[in-house]
């Protein structure tokens, strides 16, 4: 049996939406800012299909996502379809002017047994300090993006 356990967190940005959505909606572009994502590679015959590589140390996993929702400067919602069971949704909030909130929320399968040792809250202290280092990557990210006119 598999459980899920579901991780959230966000950040205020010092760019316009535009800019922010632009970056993230560009799959191909997530290895820039995630750490642990080695590839992604959006599928040409079915662009709501992507492949992606999770690498770190000495483990690699692989799996397929399919985009289930996706509303314009708003929200992109994904599932994966094969592989490392995981879904999550990046929410976008406009603050006016230059400054947005991206707000991530993500959630994985693991088997029942291993679930209880990973439950623990201090896994999940380290699972949400990643999460946000790579939404403090995104927001350099996109600040130099904005000041260069790349997104």
């Amino acid at each position: 049996m598999t459980n899920w356990l579901e991780h959230t967190v966000q950040i205020e940005i010092d760019a316009p939406i535009d800019v922010v959505w632009s970056l993230w909606s560009d799959l191909e572009q997530m290895p820039q800012w995630m750490k642990w994502i080695d590839s992604v590679r959006v599928l040409p015959e079915n662009p709501e299909l992507s492949e992606w590589k999770l690498a770190s140390g000495g483990f690699e996993f692989r799996w397929r996502s399919r985009i289930v929702k996706i509303v314009h400067h708003q929200i992109i919602q994904w599932e994966s379809v094969d592989g490392l069971p995981n879904r999550g949704a990046i929410r976008f909030y406009d603050r006016g002017g230059d400054r947005s909130i991206v707000k991530m929320t993500v959630g994985y399968g693991i088997p029942g047994i291993l679930a209880r040792i990973m439950d623990n809250p201090i896994l999940g202290r380290i699972v949400e300090s990643t999460l946000m280092a790579d939404l403090e990557r995104f927001r350099q990210y996109a600040v130099v993006a904005k000041s260069s006119g790349d997104a």
